[in-house]
């Protein structure tokens, strides 16, 4: 009999021990758990999607969100959304982007002359594309841009400035004004870089009549979409790529 309950004894003290210290490779409840090691280290993809005004302002995003995402632009100047249709497939890979920030415009809303390259004439030159001809090759970008399931965010068209030798003031917010039609219809957020730069010296421009920028005025600029870039990977668009 004692035999009996001196291995009671240690068959219940066994069973104590096994309910308090864990086994190997289960953590407590309450510890953290390890992050997947793939993705361990990984930042999220951004890639920025325009002409050389995104060009121009990229450097500095891409070192502003330098320890939040790896921050990519599109090969080259995305000039107008016929180039855009052209090629997105190409931009795009197969990579898994987390936010796709993008614009067309300024080289959809411009004249050249016919026949001679890319010379802008707004007197006697062609527009690229009609406002109708933009809205239509755009929605088509942006059904594209959509299946990506990245979160997408419009940059509208930085403002024509008085004396720009193929763009005609005012068409800036008309070809703006059609976009934001479409991304209203998509729910798509729109970063209105027409009104940073309308609110810009002309002292932060290149030139009189130039739609380019000055250091000073592409750093505005990249600010403004770092910024935005930020709040929609923290809304939910920081997936790690895969």
């Amino acid at each position: 009999m004692r035999k009996f309950f001196a291995l009671s004894r240690v068959l219940l003290l066994a069973a104590l021990v096994a309910l308090v210290i864990p086994q190997a490779g289960f953590p407590f409840s309450d510890d953290p758990i390890p992050a997947e090691p793939e993705a361990a280290g990984i930042l999220p993809r951004v890639l920025i999607i325009g002409d050389s005004i995104s060009i121009g302002y990229t450097p500095e995003v891409k070192f502003i969100l330098a320890s939040k995402a790896e921050v990519k632009h599109n090969p080259g100047n995305a000039q107008h959304t016929g180039t855009g249709l052209a090629k997105l497939d190409d931009w795009l890979g197969d990579e898994k982007w987390a936010v796709i920030h993008f614009n067309w415009g300024l080289w959809d809303l411009c004249y050249r002359a016919e026949g001679a390259g890319l010379r802008r004439d707004k007197e006697s030159g062609k527009v690229t594309f009609s406002i109708e001809e933009y809205r239509q090759n755009l929605e088509k970008l942006v059904l594209r841009l959509k299946k990506t399931r990245a979160r997408l965010i419009w940059a509208s068209t930085t403002m024509v400035p008085e004396g720009e030798a193929g763009r005609k003031v005012g068409d800036d917010r008309r070809y703006n004004a059609a976009a934001e039609a479409l991304m209203k219809k998509y729910g798509i957020p729109i970063n209105d870089l027409n009104k940073v730069s309308r609110k810009m010296p002309s002292e932060l421009f290149r030139a009189p009549g130039d739609v380019h920028f000055k250091p000073a005025g592409r750093r505005i600029l990249a600010e403004r979409v770092a910024a935005k870039i930020e709040a929609a990977l923290a809304s939910g668009g920081g997936r790690r790529s895969r």
